[in-house]
């Protein structure tokens, strides 16, 4: 499959206005692979397996509903943010399986501090931390499905915020 210059620009413009942070797109003998910053290097281009390799989940399945209600209780401590999963999909801690994670219990953060990915059919979307302070606990581990709206961080807040 070839593209014209046009039809890559718009995909391009597309995604820049989607928000997405990765996309690996494969079609016959196409791949497009496009990021912002450093999420993926060149020699690591599938930072992780595809879809297929990840064992989805049955959506009426217990295991998924049950983290959401602990997930929920530790976040009443007094003071935590809980920063939610804004979509369905795999969480991911680190860029690509051999790079460290972006963030450690008790690493400080800023408010664009990028803490990990969820990845849904092969694009990476960043997790930022949306508050200035210190990760008190990481809720899911990595390579787990996430459910929207479900906790999957919690930062203690700098006193100044």
């Amino acid at each position: 499959m070839k593209l014209s210059d046009a039809e890559i620009k718009k995909i391009l413009e597309l995604i820049d206005d989607s928000g997405f942070d990765y996309m690996d797109l494969d079609m016959g003998d196409l791949r497009l692979t496009v990021s912002r910053g450093s999420l993926s290097s060149p020699d690591h281009p599938h930072a992780y397996p595809p879809a297929p390799d990840i064992e989805p989940e049955p959506s009426d399945a217990a295991p998924e509903a049950a983290p959401a209600p602990a997930a929920g209780a530790r976040a009443q401590r007094p003071g935590l943010v809980a920063v939610k999963a804004p979509m369905v999909g795999v969480f991911y801690a680190a860029a690509n399986p051999e790079a460290p994670p972006f963030v450690e219990k008790g690493a400080p953060v800023d408010a664009d501090t990028t803490l990990g990915l969820i990845e849904v059919m092969k694009v990476y979307n960043a997790i930022r931390a949306g508050t200035r302070g210190v990760i008190a606990e990481i809720l899911v581990a990595n390579a787990e499905p996430v459910s929207l709206g479900q906790d999957i961080f919690l930062i203690e807040p700098d006193a100044g915020q």
